[in-house]
């Protein structure tokens, strides 16, 4: 559990930084800023590249997280970095990392 321990922990700094990247500026900050776009998605990489490394079985005991979807969208954010839809980032930003960190927290 230590390494998965260790991912966690960056998966949790990871949305930490996106937090105070965003600050109170929310989602004007995120669309009119190319800087605030390249830090948030770098950090949602980031992010999803520790989510695929935490093992299978902490995977299989944690259900309530969509790891199939975090590593589908690490591959976009990746592979298809030209064609990245900053309205479906957002839309991740605001429903699906805040029961993210809230699962992260509680695995921790």
């Amino acid at each position: 559990m230590k390494d998965d321990r260790l991912y966690l922990i960056h998966i949790s700094e990871c949305i930490q930084r996106i937090e105070e990247y965003l600050g109170e500026g929310g989602k004007q900050a995120f669309m009119n800023s190319g800087l605030v776009q390249d830090a948030v998605i770098r950090n949602l990489q980031v992010m999803a590249e520790s989510a695929m490394r935490i093992s299978e079985i902490v995977q299989e005991n944690h259900p309530e997280i969509d790891w199939h979807k975090i590593r589908g969208f690490r591959n976009v954010l990746v592979h298809d970095y030209l064609g990245v839809d900053l309205e479906l980032v957002w839309n991740i930003i605001e429903n699906d990392l805040p029961r993210l960190k809230a699962a992260v927290a509680n695995m921790l």
